[in-house]
């Protein structure tokens, strides 16, 4: 019996977990998961008799070691962060390695050594980054194999609240991680190539700079750009094509919302508040903005939006002039109480169910014949459990550990899922959970049709 060990319960695990445990039987495997929280795993787990809960926390490492010695295959939905730290330990005991997240130099410096042992390292395997390289890849190998070049490619990734569930007016709900999408962009440069131009969108100008994209029966989205669209020119062997852009959709209205806490600084999280667990809302408000002797906050809010002042409902709605509550949160950063704030208000609720939004832009050009190339997907969560998100970052990690089990990934060393032996296997089952792109062709003289 083949052991898989799972390291961290939370809210992307849930249909990998699933899936696993359904398959158990027939690829002959146990799944032991790691959390901190036994409830954590058993809402999950259902204590299906092919699992097994190990409460304590990932980070330590000499217990993570130990568990890591029994397993097979060792997937890691710690934050990206630690990732490298168990890909380490999973040198040490010649463990396969399976991560959703970006590849960092650290990990890439594992390779040679991963590659020698031969052992699978593969990052990257979630929704974005994952399902959007195998499906790019799949129409970018198919172009070239017939001879084509591609001009441009733009692909774009959201994880939003579905229609049906869309009831506040930032149109948005936590799907995922909500630190992540609190510090989106903090720091940092975007980086992209247009038409042979290198762009750089600063962060304070980042929710400023975005584009428009309409997808089929379900309207218009609006897109920013990624953290780093580069280094996927050599990873997509798009280093001579003009243009590559990375991007994330967001309902139309929330980046220009967004981006009066990015100006405020409360996406901050590199500095503590002073006496941050006494602040209200209010109080938390108040000192980013400027002192007035006699205006109230609201008015002083009011003034710092300026022509934008149409915002205000939505800043409303979150309960930021209200002082019922402090935050109680000791020695807190400023994205650590805005988090705290929006959970309470962007929080799944039991029926509400999320979307996951996928829209991949090419041009490409045969014979000196240009065409466009548009290919997306939109998938709607089962419940707050089984979310859209959960599926599309859950699933592919999950087929890719059975493909691992039987033995038909071939590569070694620290891999991404951009080659057939992966995409073409994962891409047809996900096919099954209603996870299907639809391609659309059309010459640049506007002719359109379906394939």
């Amino acid at each position: 019996m083949k052991n898989i060990l799972i390291l961290g319960a939370g809210l992307s695990s849930s249909s990998l977990i699933r899936y696993l445990l359904q398959h158990s039987e027939n690829l002959n495997i146990k799944i032991r998961i790691v959390d901190q929280n036994l409830e954590n795993i058993f809402v999950k787990t259902n204590q299906h008799p092919r699992s097994e809960a190990l409460v304590f926390d990932a980070l330590d490492k000499e217990k993570r070691l130990f568990e890591i010695e029994k397993a097979d295959i060792v997937i890691s939905m710690l934050p990206a962060k630690y990732h490298v730290e168990v890909a380490k330990d999973c040198l040490e005991k010649n463990k396969h390695l399976i991560t959703p997240s970006y590849v960092t130099n650290e990990m890439k410096a594992l390779s040679i050594e991963a590659e020698k042992k031969g052992l699978i390292f593969l990052n990257e395997i979630g929704v974005d980054p994952g399902i959007d390289h195998m499906s790019a890849c799949k129409i970018m190998d198919n172009v070239k194999e017939k001879g084509g070049r591609i001009l441009e490619f733009k692909s774009y990734c959201g994880g939003l609240i579905a229609p049906i569930s869309d009831d506040n007016p930032w149109h948005y709900k936590f799907t995922w991680n909500p630190r992540n999408v609190v510090i989106a962009g903090f720091n940092s440069t975007s980086r992209y190539v247009e038409n042979n131009e290198f762009k750089y969108i600063p962060y304070h100008r980042l929710f400023t700079q975005v584009e428009e994209i309409n997808i089929p029966e379900y309207g218009a989205f609006e897109a920013y750009a990624n953290r780093d669209s580069l280094s996927y020119q050599k990873v997509y062997d798009l280093e001579n094509s003009p243009t590559l852009l990375r991007g994330t959709l967001r309902k139309k209205g929330f980046c220009e919302a967004w981006n009066i806490f990015v100006q405020l600084g409360m996406t901050n999280p590199d500095f503590v508040l002073d006496d941050s667990e006494n602040l209200t809302p209010r109080k938390f408000l108040n000192v980013f903005l400027p002192y007035h002797p006699s205006l109230t906050i609201e008015e002083k809010f009011i003034r710092f939006l300026g022509p934008q002042k149409h915002l205000f409902p939505l800043f409303e709605y979150l309960d930021l002039f209200s002082s019922k509550s402090t935050i109680g949160i000791p020695n807190a950063s400023a994205a650590v109480i805005l988090e705290h704030i929006l959970i309470s208000k962007w929080k799944l609720n039991p029926n509400d169910k999320d979307m996951l939004v996928m829209f991949h832009h090419f041009v490409v050009e045969f014979n000196h014949q240009k065409q466009i190339i548009q290919s997306y997907f939109v998938t709607i969560g089962e419940n707050n459990l089984y979310t859209a998100m959960s599926n599309t970052v859950g699933l592919p990690m999950a087929i890719c550990t059975k493909l691992i089990i039987q033995n038909k990934i071939k590569q070694r060393g620290v891999i991404l899922p951009i080659s057939k032996e992966i995409y073409v296997p994962v891409l047809y089952e996900l096919e099954d959970y209603g996870i299907r792109f639809v391609e659309k062709q059309m010459e640049i003289n506007s002719k359109i049709y379906n394939s």
